[in-house]
């Protein structure tokens, strides 16, 4: 494991210290999230009918966290009646889309994290949502040597601060409550790439108390 990287016993990798803040402002939003052009487009109606198909039907409520410059939530907002957004950015959201400073205060149907969850200093707080979904995309870390790791494309220190692979993401999540219903790759279908497994995509469920 290179230095300053842990690995969970869950599976997950983790950065230890973070040494640089990165400032998450609009230019970071707009470089990052328009970098896709139309694209951008795709990619939004490609994430909700995928979340759409998994759990069946289209729900009543939703909020992305790090919504970036809030495209998928305009593209929830032509089909789903509460649309919410959390973020620390400038992007405005659609005039349709509340924004959200707690996201632990309310239940949602569903609950988001495109390319959103490895930016977070501590993920524990995942356990505390109250919703009935939750849906992640984020770098698939197949982590195949110190080397691959070293050289990934994904792997940004202080930016990047977990790297997940499909073990080690249903791993957390079910310490935290939550059912897998499926995983996959669809989004390399739009964020092409030279590995064989760019970008993870998993739907999960969580669990009711009895």
């Amino acid at each position: 494991m290179l230095e300053n990287y842990i690995k969970q016993n869950n599976g997950v990798i983790k950065q230890v210290d973070i040494k640089n803040k990165i400032n998450y402002d609009f230019n970071y939003v707009n470089n990052s999230y328009n970098f896709y052009g139309e694209k951008t487009n795709y990619m939004s109606y490609l994430r909700l009918g995928y979340l759409i198909g998994t759990i069946g039907y289209i729900p009543n409520t939703i909020l992305d966290v790090g919504y970036g410059n809030g495209n998928f939530l305009k593209t929830c907002s032509e089909i789903i009646p509460n649309c919410y957004g959390n973020d620390i950015n400038d992007y405005k959201l659609p005039k349709t889309v509340k924004y959200v400073s707690d996201i632990l205060s309310e239940k949602y149907e569903v609950i988001t994290f495109f390319d959103s969850l490895e930016h977070f200093e501590n993920i524990d707080f995942i356990k505390d949502l109250k919703c009935d979904f939750i849906m992640i995309s984020l770098p698939w870390c197949t982590y195949e040597s110190d080397e691959w790791f070293e050289d990934w494309k994904h792997r940004r220190p202080d930016e990047h601060i977990y790297h997940f692979n499909e073990i080690s993401l249903e791993n957390f999540m079910k310490e935290n409550g939550y059912q897998l219903i499926n995983f996959n790759n669809i989004e390399d279908t739009i964020r092409k790439s030279n590995s064989k497994k760019n970008i993870l995509t998993g739907v999960f469920k969580k669990n009711v108390d009895k």
